[in-house]
């Protein structure tokens, strides 16, 4: 009987948090692999998917204790490829015979630079792995080592003499259903030991491809290309296995969801499921960037079904130098304002993602479009530019004139400086950038921004840049463990979930936070409005996340739990407002005067249970779906009940921190 061989395929997320991130590259992998008789004859395949805080040291201890694998796969991205690189030298050490396979978007079409930096690596995978990688395993069966790889379509190795071999490009697959479900093969174990699902959210692909090909973007590799899918059969499939295990949240690996039909009748499915089963709730994905009749009708039926969804404006940019420069300026998606004004209608949440320290943009462009989409959306991701591999932007340096540097975490290059762009400007863009993701994207604050607007006259980047200013100067000691993570931050660590949790989880934070407002916001605002924004400021607070009652809150303020249709929520009951807050901030996002006379208003709020799973990881897609609810809010969202014919209902989900 002829020797098995042992693979061990790798993943490592980003960030640290309780739940694990679903490892759905390495289950393609696996699945694929197994479903060939002869691998599956001769080949054990593990999958060891590590957690962001997860150290080298232990990752090698768990993979290398005892008998080293054969093969040694690594699902490779920016943050976790100098982790991989110092991995295999320890495996090597082990297993000087074993092979070393590096895999993912950061690596593909990357071998020179790859193997002169680790030269433990043996190969590099440089397309879609899922026949490549079953094609090396077959090799290694063949008794071949990682030199002599020629015929394998889609790789880079060094042969004998170690000169650099890159085989033919592997065509891109057609018939995607010939790489079999992970799910449904039973290839990435979907529960804990306690029998519940062990990761934050399911992950899927429905398509693959992008007909796009933006400067900045190397999506899978995919980019201007035409869109290939999976099955509805097997998609469906797949949405009741996950609705069987009571899945919150579908995340969709796509590129540009809701842009072809059968995306509408993936959504049909999923609606269709949650009424079966009363599972999946929400449903988050990069929505096509063009928003197509077949997009307009998947949000009807969602909105129909209370299935919920951040619907995204991915602009980018708002300058059209900028935009010309990303490819991006003939997109439909930068008439960007009769969209928001649709979804706000429609009670829809939604929000937007922008890139500062493109070229062709400024600081002065770049806060003036900054401000002009915060008038109608409040959520808004700003991510700093990163030179991704095998982007425009990377290969072009020099055209743009880009000064980089490598990240001090990570392998990302970080952009310092270009031609319309000096470093002191980036510098200065910093501390923005930080609160803008900390309190906007994560929703921190969500109604203040309309009502200062409004009230007040102050604009969103006002506010961001005055809590900067405030935390560097304030004696508060509240303030230091910002300002020590905004450090931190500064060198390059992804630390945001952080500094989200502290604010969200701390009642120091919370202090901290009200005296900023009496402080620095506060005597900015008219002396007739000052009491209603009071009101406004305390219900963003009070509707932030609950964290499990034993680590923060005091006793005398524990929280009871109800149980609706099946999951549990802490209940926070008759909270009194002089204001009827939910109202006013309606009114003020659909540009209606609002009745500001006082009273006594008084609110019961549900807060879905677990978010101790999210607060790290800043996943703001996850965050909202934690926000304190109103009864019928709940009731939307776990029954499906249809908003129309609600009117309150639909006018308030903006209380989830969306568009306005």
């Amino acid at each position: 009987m002829e020797p098995r061989i042992t693979v061990s395929l790798v993943q490592q997320g980003v960030w640290d948090m309780p739940l694990e991130s679903m490892p759905l590259a390495a289950g393609y992998i696996k699945s694929t692999a197994l479903a060939d008789d002869r691998i599956s004859e001769r080949v054990t395949i593990d999958i060891h998917n590590y957690k962001g805080e997860v150290t080298l040291a232990a990752m090698a201890s768990d993979l290398l204790e005892g008998q080293p694998p054969d093969i040694l796969a690594c699902s490779v991205l920016g943050w976790n490829v100098r982790t991989f690189g110092l991995l295999a030298e320890t495996y090597k050490q082990l297993n000087p015979d074993g092979l070393v396979v590096f895999g993912g978007t950061h690596v593909a079409n990357q071998a020179e630079r790859i193997f002169r930096m680790y030269t433990h690596v043996d190969v590099i995978v440089n397309g879609e792995g899922e026949l490549t990688f079953r094609d090396l395993i077959h090799a290694r069966l063949d008794g071949r080592d990682g030199t002599g790889l020629h015929d394998v379509q889609g790789i880079s190795f060094r042969d004998r003499e170690g000169t650099l071999v890159t085989t033919e490009d592997r065509p891109r697959i057609e018939d995607l259903d010939i790489i079999p479900s992970p799910f449904l093969t039973g290839a990435v174990p979907l529960t804990d030991d306690d029998g519940r699902f062990r990761y934050d959210v399911a992950l899927m692909e429905t398509n693959r491809g992008c007909p796009y090909k933006c400067s900045f973007c190397y999506w899978g590799g995919a980019v201007g290309q035409r869109v290939r899918a999976f099955s509805r059969e097997r998609l469906r499939q797949e949405l009741e296995l996950f609705a069987k295990l009571k899945v919150h949240t579908i995340v969709l690996c796509d590129a540009n969801f809701g842009l072809l039909p059968i995306d509408e009748e993936f959504v049909d499915d999923l609606i269709e499921v949650r009424n079966l089963y009363g599972y999946p709730r929400a449903l988050e994905t990069s929505w096509a960037k063009n928003k197509s009749k077949v997009f307009y009708s998947i949000v009807h039926k969602m909105k129909e079904a209370g299935m919920r969804s951040s619907f995204t404006l991915a602009l980018q940019t708002l300058n059209q130098d900028a935009l010309k420069l990303m490819n991006r300026r003939n997109m439909k998606v930068n008439a960007w304002e009769d969209l928001v004004e649709w979804l706000d209608g429609e009670g829809l949440d939604c929000y937007a993602e922008l890139i500062w320290g493109a070229p062709g943009e400024t600081v002065e462009t770049f806060m003036e479009g900054y401000d002009r989409l915060s008038k109608h959306v409040s959520r808004i991701a700003v991510y700093p530019l990163l030179l991704l591999p095998n982007t425009e932007y990377a290969e072009q340096k020099d055209v743009h004139g880009i000064i980089s540097v490598r990240g001090d975490h990570d392998d990302f290059e970080y952009v310092l400086a270009h031609r319309t762009m000096s470093y002191e400007d980036n510098q200065r863009m910093q501390s923005f950038l930080s609160w803008s993701r900390i309190l906007c994207e994560n929703a921190v604050f969500r109604h203040i921004w309309v009502a200062l607007r409004e009230f007040a006259g102050l604009r969103q980047s006002e506010v961001l840049l005055d809590i900067g200013a405030w935390m560097t100067r304030t004696d508060d000691p509240a303030a230091e463990p910002l300002r020590n993570t905004f450090e931190k931050i500064a060198g390059g660590a992804d630390l945001y979930g952080i500094a989200v949790s502290y604010l969200y989880g701390s009642p120091d934070a919370k202090r901290m936070l009200g005296r900023w407002w009496n402080e620095s916001i506060r005597p900015r605002v008219p002396e007739e409005h000052q009491e209603v924004l009071d009101e406004v400021f305390r219900y963003d607070i009070v509707t932030q996340p609950v964290f499990p009652q034993e680590e923060t809150a005091p006793a005398e303020e524990e929280l009871p739990t109800v149980v609706l249709n099946g999951e549990p929520f802490f209940l926070r009951e008759g909270i009194p407002f002089r204001y009827d807050v939910r109202r006013i901030v309606a009114d003020l996002r659909a540009e209606r005067t609002p009745d500001l006379t006082p009273g006594s208003h008084l609110v019961d709020l549900h807060y879905r249970k677990g978010f101790e799973n999210f607060a790290t990881s800043t996943n703001h897609e996850e965050i909202v779906h934690f926000m304190g609810m109103t009864r019928a809010q709940v009731d939307l969202e776990l029954a499906g009940d249809a908003a129309d014919g609600q009117p309150e209902v639909a006018a308030l989900l903006g209380d989830r921190g969306g568009c306005g």
